[in-house]
């Protein structure tokens, strides 16, 4: 795929920025003048970075990055796990990059870019996926010392089937509305672990299982789910809603069943996700945790020590089942999930409440009935099933003696 030149207005607008401006300020005046241009030009530099999403979308790449210094004036792509400088991408200035990355904003978020350093948005490419409908992408745009970086991770066209996730029945079964009408559902893993993907197959499963009414609270909205059985909102925090706080109280009067909230972020998040399951709601939620004994403990501690026996009780009351879940390189290629997954018991919940969460790891160990699996035997099963190789395994295991004993 060959990529046209860079439109000549972005050189000109970026040989133009005076030398002495620097930092903030560089930026904020290349604000002016890119905001300034006329829409044919905006338009020609929006559709330049285009190309760098359809030439993602025809290596299958993830992810892409470029902007600010680190990186080395590349197009970033991750293929397979591997993020590479793409060079039949061309190579960019740092100010000319800047302006392709302002020219996606708009004129609402550019003083939450100010003041958080940071916006979360979501961009739509006129390419249509297998669905129908064009693609989307997630955009992250933050300050990489006093210059601007973006990355964008592809949004999947469509959702997995719910059983292709490999849940045991009881899981599955409790993780659809019909049988199990509330609690808190938590799908945690690191950046690019796919946790996106398990939380859609799953509201899609709801979606044409019974008739009701899904909220979607996120930061930003990713896949777009069409209403089937149920009513599917979709509110992204600061554009539907100011924060995700705000968002789950607003949701307690729109009369939903399911609430899906992006993220648990913060204490605050925190506390409104489980003052709407206390109030008998059916909650999904993700985490950036490794494991599920972690995501438990990561919750408590982000409160203060006063206050963190109540916020043990209140989750050990409210909390379904915890999946954790890695992508790991594939024999021959790609990438396979492994997970394990949590399903609270009477006894899990005594160990929360008694703060004696370490011993979750052997109930999960012990608990294949309730469709239970800790990490290291799932990524036993890919090694036996000749889907990952043992050093991959290795790599991948959170306790790494217990997989050697599997692996004996």
């Amino acid at each position: 795929m060959l990529i046209p030149p860079l439109p000549e207005i972005c050189r000109r607008v970026a040989e133009d920025i005076p030398y002495s401006l620097q930092g903030e300020e560089r930026v904020r005046y290349t604000v002016e003048q890119t905001f300034s241009l006329p829409d044919k030009a905006r338009t020609a530099l929006r559709l330049h970075v285009e190309h760098f999403l359809r030439r993602m979308l025809e290596v299958g790449a993830s992810d892409i990055d470029f902007g600010g210094q680190s990186s080395n004036g590349g197009i970033w792509l991750r293929v397979d796990g591997d993020k590479k400088p793409d060079e039949g991408l061309g190579a960019y200035t740092v100010d000319e990059t800047n302006i392709l990355i302002l020219n996606l904003i708009s004129s609402l978020y550019i003083d939450n870019l100010y003041q958080e350093r940071a916006i979360d948005i979501s961009y739509q490419l006129p390419v249509q996926g297998s669905d129908g409908r064009d693609r989307r992408f997630r955009c992250t745009i933050y300050f990489d010392y006093d210059q601007l970086a973006l990355n964008m991770r592809s949004i999947a066209d469509e959702v997995r089937p719910l059983k292709s996730l490999g849940f045991g029945p009881r899981v599955q079964r409790g993780l659809m509305f019909r049988h199990e009408r509330d609690g808190l559902v938590l799908v945690t893993g690191v950046t690019g672990s796919g946790k996106s993907t398990t939380l859609d197959a799953v509201v899609d499963a709801n979606n044409v299982d019974f008739a009701g009414h899904i909220v979607i609270i996120s930061k930003p909205i990713e896949y777009m789910h069409q209403s089937k059985k149920c009513i599917v909102r979709h509110r992204e925090v600061g554009r539907d809603t100011p924060s995700f706080k705000s968002g789950i109280v607003q949701a307690l009067r729109q009369d939903p069943d399911i609430v899906v909230i992006g993220e648990l972020r913060d204490p605050e998040t925190i506390s409104a996700a489980l003052e709407i399951t206390d109030s008998g709601h059916k909650v999904f939620s993700t985490l950036h945790t490794s494991s599920a004994v972690e995501s438990i403990a990561r919750m408590i501690a982000e409160y203060p020590p006063a206050e963190q026996d109540r916020v043990r009780n209140r989750l050990a009351d409210v909390l379904r089942c915890v999946v954790s879940q890695k992508l790991c390189p594939k024999i021959g290629g790609g990438r396979v999930m492994t997970k394990e997954v949590l399903w609270m018991t009477s006894s899990s919940r005594a160990a929360i409440k008694n703060d004696n969460i370490s011993e979750i790891y052997q109930m999960m160990w012990e608990g294949a009935a309730e469709g239970q699996i800790t990490l290291e035997q799932d990524l036993a099963r890919l090694v036996r099933q000749n889907l990952i190789t043992v050093e991959v395994a290795m790599d991948y295991a959170n306790v790494k003696r217990r997989l050697q004993q599997l692996l004996r």
